[in-house]
């Protein structure tokens, strides 16, 4: 399921969270000391493209838990409501909800970030 999951997720969804991803990076990189939150964006759009066959791991410590609520006040809220309307309507068709249950593991990802491990 992994190649032709992430081929039939790029083509319905997969593109347009992606792109939120890479234009949150964009913004974030603007400015020097958000450089590293916007890598971190970076790294999580290549996840939001192709999300099959990934895990993600949850750890981190407090300097993890305070970028998190800085990220969550600035960038967090939009793209995980982007990613919760779109897993919302995928969930309409029964072919639709493994794609909606990626949307609902990215909507968690863009909550919070900081910490997370992808495998």
């Amino acid at each position: 399921m992994g190649c032709l999951g992430n081929l039939i997720w790029f083509v319905c969804g997969g593109a347009i969270s992606g792109l939120s991803w890479c234009l949150a990076g964009c913004l974030w990189c603007a400015t020097i000391i958000g450089i590293p939150v916007g890598i971190q964006c970076f790294k999580l759009a290549s996840l939001s493209f192709f999300p099959f066959g990934k895990q993600i791991i949850y750890g981190g410590g407090a300097c993890s838990f305070l970028m998190n609520i800085i990220w969550l006040l600035v960038s967090g809220l939009p793209l995980a409501l982007e990613h919760l309307t779109i897993g919302l309507l995928l969930c309409i068709t029964v072919i639709g909800i493994p794609f909606g249950l990626q949307q609902f593991k990215l909507a968690k990802l863009a909550l919070m970030p900081f910490g997370a491990e992808i495998l």
